[in-house]
């Protein structure tokens, strides 16, 4: 499948500390947001965004529902020093969205699941994008000297 949409803005980078997402464990606390903005508006969301839209498994339908509910502009993106890696946080619907009546043509779980799925696959395709593309430094994490030796 193919999504025919325009790529929307790369969301702004907040100071938010990692940690306090549920789905994400990072140690250090130099997490290049600035750097990684700058990238992003340089051409990394567009060239990760183009990328997932080519393959995604949603539909005009349900990505017009992720951005009326201005689930792309919450994004959150951060370097993982210890992991020498781009983390992220993808936005999601959450599980009492019936309840919370979040947005009129919102009226399944497949539809629930299919924009909290993609979201998802679009963060880890922005990840890549910006590590493969655009990011020329190296972790400044050094591992200890009194690891064990495994050679056999």
């Amino acid at each position: 499948m193919s999504l025919d949409v325009d790529p929307p803005e790369p969301p702004e980078l907040a100071a938010v500390d990692p940690n306090e997402y549920e789905d994400a464990e990072v140690a250090g606390g130099e997490y290049r947001r600035d750097d990684l903005e700058e990238f992003l508006r340089e051409g990394a969301w567009e060239e990760a965004f183009d990328e997932w839209a080519a393959g995604s498994d949603m539909d005009e339908d349900d990505w017009r529902i992720a951005v009326d509910l201005g689930l792309v502009s919450r994004f959150d993106f951060f370097w993982d020093d210890f992991a020498d890696r781009v983390g992220y946080h993808a936005p999601g619907l959450p599980e009492d969205w019936k309840e919370r009546d979040l947005h009129p043509d919102l009226d399944s779980w497949g539809t629930v699941s299919a924009i909290n799925a993609g979201l998802t696959e679009l963060g880890q395709i922005v990840c890549e994008t910006l590590k493969e593309e655009y990011i020329d430094w190296e972790a400044d994490f050094d591992a200890p000297d009194d690891l064990p030796d495994f050679e056999t």
